[in-house]
């Protein structure tokens, strides 16, 4: 789908340079003299440079619908994470290195979204929570007050986080995958 160049807005995935591209920021500028334009933060999608672009209300870009798909997470083998499609039950082998440090919430039988572009991941997205049991927490120094903040603690999946005194190991917690944050003790 065509756009002018001062549509694209942070979000939109575009076809420039014969490449992918995500607007991270756009600033509409009009100068005193000349055209309006959109001054564009691009990321390309498939390799993560960064660019810089000015497009004017005369230029058409594409605009490219990427696909959203739900796998499964199955198993790691090495370097590789293995997915598999919910629909078909084929299965996608994506390197640990494009899931990134997130890889580390990834559990067995996890529900994660992939985008495609032409039967090509481009992005992996986990759910914005999940809950884990914490392995090592320090105890709780006497005379330390409520206020002071949190203490480190290690999860079950080697990540450490910061908690709140009151846990204490073989507790669950829900963590933020996003910032990596302890959210809330989990129920049990």
């Amino acid at each position: 789908m065509k756009i002018n160049g001062n549509e694209i807005k942070p979000g939109n995935v575009i076809e420039h340079k014969d490449s992918l591209w995500v607007a991270v920021k756009t600033n509409a500028v009009k100068p005193g003299k000349g055209g309006a334009f959109n001054q564009v933060e691009l990321k390309n999608l498939l390799d993560g440079r960064k660019d810089n672009e000015r497009f004017r209300a005369s230029e058409t870009v594409e605009k490219v619908r990427l696909e959203q798909k739900d796998f499964q997470y199955l198993y790691a083998e090495g370097d590789m994470l293995v997915f598999m499609d919910m629909e078909t039950y084929e299965q996608l082998e994506l390197q640990r290195d494009f899931v990134g440090d997130r890889s580390a919430f990834l559990q067995d039988g996890m529900t994660i979204g992939v985008e495609l572009y032409e039967e090509r991941p481009i992005g992996v997205k986990l759910p914005d929570q999940v809950t884990l049991k914490i392995e090592e927490a320090d105890p709780v120094v006497k005379g330390q007050t409520v206020s002071s903040s949190y203490k480190p603690a290690v999860m079950e999946n080697g990540v450490k986080v910061m908690v709140p005194p009151f846990i204490e190991a073989g507790e669950s917690i829900v963590v933020d995958t996003n910032n990596i944050e302890y959210i809330r003790r989990a129920e049990s």
